[in-house]
């Protein structure tokens, strides 16, 4: 087994520090010291421990779902770096060998930048070798309960190579959904619903969302959000002075109620609420928590838009604010939080009731 006492973790650009803050509190929780190599604008982070352990310990006791800003995160060997133009192949085989008997994916991926992502269809191409090369020593058993392999190049001539587990990890390549929604999509907001719907529902609770439910759309125009949960077969009430998009309401599952997204209030419970209001963040948490507190809906997807400074110290806050107006009526909840790869200076939270 190669050394792999680092932690790679990725990010959107820009956000570094906040990756690297989560981390660094996560790690310290579980009693591992280490420190944070990070540059702003480069879409990863790499916390260094000083053993392999503290690594696996990290992965394995701390849920990847917890952490808000890391799209994903790769258990890693020292950074492979010099390579030749010519025959990156050799140097990367030689380390991918040593680190697990065997893997059951290989993924060859580069950082989320548009500087980074010139490299992507070099990555491609070179999955392909790097495979061959895997399943000639009989490592590479797709489908199975073995490691994933990850090989991120963050330079032309550099690469982290490292593993993660599939049960603790993100799902997808460069931790980033696979999202299409129709070209008649009211906004491009749409793909940010529709990427919630895929992260924060899975088989455990993905029949809380279902054909027939009713939902409340605050701040709705021009209906981008509303326009996914009604391909759903969701009914809503789409709430906003602004107006709605002919795609949006030719589906004939939305009412358009023209309101104030932070007086209105519906006559009968819902199933679900969802926002996406451009509002101070502690008051879009006032408003969600308040919603669930008082029963107008049982669940809740919705956005927190971040201030420039103390993001992460933002959402935090946020979250002492839903707790504590939730606890006054003792109701017990789930709360993820994660930044999208649709969301930009904002994180997207799915609070859910759970049942009595």
């Amino acid at each position: 087994m190669g050394s792999m006492n680092a932690l790679l973790l990725y990010c959107r650009a820009g956000f570094e520090k906040e990756c690297a803050g989560e981390i660094m509190a996560g790690a310290t929780e579980l009693g591992v010291h280490g420190y944070v190599k990070a540059a702003e604008q480069t879409g990863w982070v790499l916390f260094q421990a000083e053993t392999q352990d503290e690594i696996a310990l990290i992965t394995s006791e701390l849920s990847f779902a917890r952490l808000i800003f890391a799209r994903q995160w790769v258990q890693v060997a020292p950074l492979i770096q010099g390579m030749p133009e010519g025959d990156r192949l050799t140097a990367v085989k030689a380390v991918v060998t040593q680190l697990a008997p065997r893997y059951s994916e290989v993924w060859v991926e580069t950082p989320d930048t548009d500087a980074a992502k010139t490299r992507l269809g070099f990555c491609g191409r070179f999955t392909r070798p790097l495979t061959a090369a895997l399943e000639k020593t009989r490592q590479f058993v797709p489908g199975g309960s073995a490691p994933r392999l990850h090989v991120c190049f963050v330079a032309d001539d550099a690469a982290y190579a490292g593993i993660s587990d599939p049960a603790n990890s993100a799902p997808w390549f460069m931790g980033i959904p696979r999202v299409r929604v129709g070209r008649d999509a009211p906004s491009r907001s749409a793909g940010k619903l529709a990427e919630a719907l895929m992260v924060f529902l899975d088989d455990s609770n993905a029949h809380e969302l279902k054909a027939g439910m009713r939902a409340v759309d605050l701040g709705a125009s021009p209906g981008g959000w509303a326009w996914v949960l009604a391909q759903r077969g969701i009914r809503v009430t789409a709430v906003d002075n602004g107006p709605m998009a002919a795609a949006a309401m030719a589906t004939e599952m939305v009412e358009h109620v023209r309101g104030d997204g932070f007086t209105y209030r519906p006559h009968h419970p819902v199933n679900w609420l969802v926002c996406d209001m451009v509002e101070s963040p502690s008051r879009v948490a006032q408003l969600v928590a308040e919603w669930i507190a008082r029963g107008h809906a049982r669940h809740a997807i919705f956005n927190l838009k971040l201030p420039m400074k103390k993001r992460l110290e933002e959402v935090r806050r946020c979250e002492e604010i839903i707790a504590k107006r939730l606890e006054r009526e003792d109701i017990n909840y789930t709360l993820q939080i994660k930044q999208l790869y649709h969301d930009r200076e904002e994180v997207t939270l799915c609070l859910m009731r759970d049942k009595a």
